[in-house]
């Protein structure tokens, strides 16, 4: 008996979804789709050669005498003294929540991580205040030590490469202290019972067992600290330490040089690449299999008391008040200084532009990290894995490196479409593209490619692939399998995806003071705009605003990788 209800491929009703469905439905159109957009995000850097090449010798010798020298000796002892202060504090602090048992352990398991939602921009800001000749701290000296002025006492600057070292480690140790706590939860606790069985003290096994466990961890962490601190410009600019990227945003900003800016951006490309190489040299030959369920094995921490229990509580409270309480507090005393008109017409249009901008990025960063992340599910060759991988390396680079790259081709184009429509329509379109928000949103989209499709495809690990061979078996498309099935699984990770993305975007500072078109204002750009004309009291509710936003992907962190059970 004929079957009526019966849908064909080739009916009508499936026709629309098989239409949509062209990059999901042949391995080329995955190929095709992953590959452009590997171009999208890897144009900045093509622009870029080309925007260096474009210069001669004379302008890389020039800045070789004069800014490489200074920026290169101050880079290179910045990213040093965050490696020594950052590094120590994430891994004590890690170390001591993991294995032993003091008062407060538990909280500070999840408030280490607070710091991580302080912009460094906002972070120098607030400590500048902080420790200034006014600030709490200098009054207080003055007051125990009977003196009248600065002249009768010492007191260090701030502003300098020491002070800066300071404020970007205190804010910046949380991707050690996650990496390595992350690490010593799922292998460190059957380490330690085996060199307790062997006799061995808390010292031996820190030295012998756990410093060489959390080796990779902590590379980690600490390259990823550093390509952070490179990426600054704000704290840098505020602090008057003069970095390679804050030398590149100069020469640009101020000189006019793009090819000479382009040159340095090289050279600080290469230093990034670097950094990553040196991480995976780091990690080499190092493999460590984690025992059959052990991060779920009961596992008693050594109780300390007295004066050990003091140390350790002093030692994990210190980095959370100093990281994360003086930004707050700071903040928090100007926002009710300047509450009645703080919230001026500025500060309102300057939220809903990044609310918008931000939104936008979202998305767009959002479908083109599910479209990478399920070609590598679907079709997960070595040459489509790559392709991913290189969409991804925006993360690894500096927001002024991607600005310099963005700014060269969409300008070209905009002068392009303006000079066809003067001569054939007498049409002065304008800056069509680089006169919008625009830029800055292709900006964002390139930096945080990484962040949504690392989310995405660690939500695609977790559901099983048979799941889409059994659909495929009943005759469902790539689409459909995609659209009815994957989709409404991975909710809670495209909406993680979307959020960091998101909130990200609205911190950004880097690439958004190069890029901002005349007439359009973040959250950043007023912040950092009112600091550097002396006027961060003003912008104090503004910047506690951005930091109570900030702690959103540090809740989903505490959430999602460190469930202390």
């Amino acid at each position: 008996m004929t079957q009526h209800n019966k849908k064909h491929p080739g009916s009508a009703e499936n026709a629309l979804p098989q239409t949509r469905s062209l990059l999901f439905r042949t391995d080329t159109g995955l190929w095709l789709g992953a590959g452009l957009i590997a171009l999208f995000v890897g144009m900045p850097i093509i622009a870029l050669m080309v925007m260096a090449a474009q210069g001669d010798l004379t302008a890389l010798t020039l800045l070789s005498k004069s800014v490489l020298p200074k920026a290169s000796f101050t880079t290179f002892w910045l990213l040093a003294g965050l490696a020594l202060f950052a590094g120590s504090i994430g891994a004590i602090s890690a170390w001591l929540v993991s294995f032993f048992d003091f008062p407060g352990r538990k909280i500070f398991s999840w408030a280490l991580m607070l710091p991580l939602a302080v912009p460094t921009y906002i972070s120098a800001y607030t400590f500048t205040e902080f420790f200034t000749f006014t600030g709490p701290v200098q009054t207080l000296v003055r007051t125990l030590g009977g003196f009248s002025s600065s002249r009768d006492y010492w007191f260090p600057d701030i502003r300098s490469l020491p002070g800066a070292i300071f404020v970007l480690s205190l804010v910046l140790y949380p991707y050690v202290y996650l990496s390595v706590r992350a690490l010593f939860f799922v292998q460190g606790r059957r380490a330690i019972e085996a060199g307790l069985l062997l006799g061995a003290n808390q010292q031996r096994i820190l030295t012998h067992i756990l410093l060489p466990l959390a080796r990779p961890a902590l590379a980690l962490g600490i390259i990823l600290a550093m390509m952070e601190a490179i990426n600054d410009i704000g704290a840098m600019e505020y602090l008057g330490v003069q970095t390679l990227t804050f030398s590149i945003f100069s020469i640009w900003v101020n000189q006019g040089d793009m090819a000479g800016s382009a040159q340095l951006a090289l050279i600080l490309l290469a230093l990034v690449l670097v950094l990553i190489g040196g991480e995976r040299w780091a990690r080499r030959g190092q493999k460590f299999n984690e025992t059959t369920n052990s991060s779920h094995m009961p596992f008693e921490r050594m109780k300390l008391k007295g004066t050990k229990a003091l140390i350790a509580m002093f030692l994990c409270l210190v980095p959370i008040i100093l990281g994360f309480g003086v930004p707050l507090i700071t903040l928090g005393a100007y926002a009710r200084r300047y509450i009645f008109d703080g919230f001026d017409s500025r500060l309102i249009e300057a939220i809903g532009t990044s609310i918008t901008l931000a939104g936008i990025a979202a998305i767009i960063t959002l479908f083109l990290a599910l479209l990478l992340s399920y070609a590598v599910r679907t079709k997960g060759t070595k040459p489509l894995n790559f392709l991913v991988r290189f969409s991804s390396v925006g993360y690894a680079m500096p927001g002024t490196i991607i600005a310099l790259g963005i700014f060269l081709p969409i300008a070209t184009f905009d002068n392009f479409v303006d000079g066809y429509m003067r001569d054939w329509f007498d049409i002065s379109t304008g800056l069509l593209i680089t006169g919008s928000g625009a830029t800055l949103i292709y900006a964002y989209v390139v930096r945080f490619m990484a962040i949504a499709e690392g989310t995405i495809d660690a939500g695609f690990k977790k559901i099983s692939p048979n799941l889409d061979s059994a659909a495929r078996c009943f005759g469902h498309s790539r689409w459909q399998v995609l659209n009815q099935i994957l989709l409404p699984l991975m909710r809670p990770a495209l909406a993680t995806a979307a959020l960091l993305v998101f909130v990200e975007s609205i911190k950004e500072l880097s690439a958004t003071l190069m890029l901002r078109p005349f007439g359009i204002e973040t959250m950043s750009i007023y912040i950092h705009d009112l600091a550097s004309r002396g006027r961060i009291e003003q912008a104090g509710i503004a910047s506690l605003i951005l930091i109570l936003v900030s702690t959103i992907p540090v809740i989903i962190l505490v959430r999602t990788s460190l469930r202390d059970r």
